[in-house]
């Protein structure tokens, strides 16, 4: 089957919410307090939370505009974005964008927010902390925005959750609420981790286990720097996008894969799939050997409670992105084969390949049938949603 015939899905699409969303959204007792999303570059996707402005920057802006690309955009990207930015990047840009790239389905995945919980509880850091109240309702709030969004048509707009592991019980109860009464079909977190409790903490169990019981995964996906820790932008290189977003999205779904494989979250949860996001693949192999070694060290004694390998719930329970240009993808392959590897375009970030990220994809060292799996079949397995040709073309067999 030639690849234009296959139904292309998009693991992790990115929406543009309006600066004002929150307090639009927001509930009333918050909207003295809403979230702002911030204006004052072009395609500023910065918010102010509280005091705070998130992402966070360095001594050198890292976020300035060069020859006025706009936030993290390249100058080359002014005709593949223009037309969506004129239309407010709006449900309906999004869809335009999704049939000029070759994109059937996709689920998707927040700009501004991916910053906008970006606080500590304050318990644990002071007055400027983001309440778990608080925290539940900007979550809230996005994911109302979401389904608006999406009811430009949600047979092929399909959304994640925004969930605050502030308050574990809210974060419960948002999930059920959202995929009861508007059909989402995952629940995102970031990596980095609140009031510094780890992924594996059984104080998170609770929402394991409602997403295991309701069939949805859980899907982490970095974005820049917040306030959380640990910080997988590395301080140290705070002066420079080009150096701490190169460690920022792959180490932080690298150390979230270690705290559910190794932390006992992933034999706890046997049917919980889990997507790591927009963070490569090829890591994985050494990450997962090094891993298993370490098992063998010193498991005996500190992980009792595994009855299997860390890398055998990997390959058992979680699915990783490969990005389009991501050559290494062979040794991955080597190692895990091609059951659990799903494909984004990323648009419309600054890192995206749109519009050729599906043409830059076939480019990959890849035979037909694993192409057709990472851009159709895995995607379908991760989010248990059928495929369906939504553009031109029929039904896919």
């Amino acid at each position: 089957m030639p690849f234009e015939d296959f139904v292309v899905a998009d693991a992790d699409m990115h929406v543009m919410e309006p600066a004002d969303l929150w307090q639009r959204y927001i509930a009333d007792e918050y909207k003295h307090a809403a979230p702002v999303g911030m204006t004052e570059l072009r395609r500023d996707i910065r918010v102010k939370l509280k005091s705070q402005v998130l992402l966070r920057a360095g001594p050198v802006n890292p976020l300035k505009e060069r020859k006025g690309a706009g936030v993290g955009w390249r100058p080359d990207q002014e005709a593949a974005y223009g037309e969506a930015e004129a239309m407010g990047w709006s449900a309906e840009a999004q869809l335009d964008a999704m049939e000029r790239e070759g994109v059937d389905l996709t689920v998707l995945f927040p700009t501004r927010g991916l910053f906008a919980l970006g606080l500590d509880s304050s318990e644990q850091i002071g007055a400027d902390g983001l309440e778990p109240e608080f925290a539940a309702a900007i979550a809230r709030a996005y994911n109302d925005w979401l389904q608006d969004y999406r009811s430009a048509d949600p047979a092929r707009l399909h959304g994640a959750a925004m969930v605050a592991p502030h308050d574990v019980a809210a974060a419960v109860e948002e999930t059920r609420r959202t995929v009861q009464d508007f059909g989402f079909k995952a629940i995102y977190l970031a990596p980095g981790c609140v009031n510094h409790k780890p992924w594996h903490h059984r104080d998170y169990d609770p929402l394991w286990a409602e997403c295991e019981r309701l069939g949805i995964p859980v899907c982490f996906h970095g974005g820049g720097r917040t306030l959380l820790k640990p910080d997988f932008g590395l301080e140290v290189f705070a002066d420079r996008l080009m150096m701490w977003h190169t460690f920022n999205q792959p180490l932080g779904v690298m150390a979230t894969a270690v705290s559910l494989c190794a932390g006992g979250v992933l034999e706890r949860f046997p049917s919980l799939r889990i997507g790591l996001l927009e963070g490569n693949c090829s890591w994985a192999p050494w990450l997962m050997h090094r891993l298993d070694e370490h098992y063998e060290w010193v498991g005996w004694y500190e992980a009792t409670d595994l009855s299997l390998k860390p890398s055998e719930y990997f390959r058992r329970q979680c699915f990783v992105s490969v990005e389009v240009d991501e050559e290494t993808v062979v040794h991955y392959l080597d190692w895990f084969g091609d059951d659990n590897l799903v494909f984004s375009t990323d648009y419309p970030h600054g890192d995206s390949q749109y519009p050729h990220a599906v043409e830059t994809f076939q480019k990959l060292p890849l035979g037909e049938d694993t192409q057709r799996k990472i851009v159709g079949d895995n995607w379908s397995r991760l989010y248990d949603i059928p495929l369906e040709r939504r553009r031109g073309g029929a039904p896919a067999a």
